[in-house]
């Protein structure tokens, strides 16, 4: 079985940085694709950010594309999410999931295991 944990969320002024990191146990980490997904209170998940297996391709939202950075550690069982110039609206609980395949997608449906997630507040 699959297990995914986060940690490094936490309460952040605008314009501040956060890491996240999600550690990955029970599958051969370095086969498999990674996302992180965030939900905002009374709204729906939406796509973050996603890594191939390989670390070689890496997806953005737009609205997080050119402050946040995916990157992955294969000696680690671990993937991380840079956040940097945060701001308010970044406010939510992100979780990372694997789809359990080399290639990452941005659909949320896709994904078979998910972390229990990690909350990030970001004040103005």
């Amino acid at each position: 079985q699959v297990q995914l944990v986060e940690s490094g969320g936490g309460l952040v002024q605008a314009g501040g940085s956060l890491r996240l990191s999600c550690a990955v146990s029970g599958r051969t980490f370095s086969s498999i694709a990674m996302g992180w997904f965030r939900q905002a209170p009374g709204k729906e998940r939406e796509f973050v950010a996603a890594i191939s297996w390989s670390g070689a391709g890496t997806y953005y939202a737009d609205s997080v594309k050119g402050r946040f950075t995916i990157s992955r550690d294969n000696a680690r069982n671990t993937v991380y999410l840079q956040m940097n110039s945060l701001k308010p609206e970044d406010t939510a609980v992100y979780s990372c999931a694997t789809n359990n395949r080399r290639y990452s997608s941005s659909r949320a449906g896709d994904y078979e295991y998910w972390g229990q997630g990690t909350q990030v507040t970001v004040s103005s």
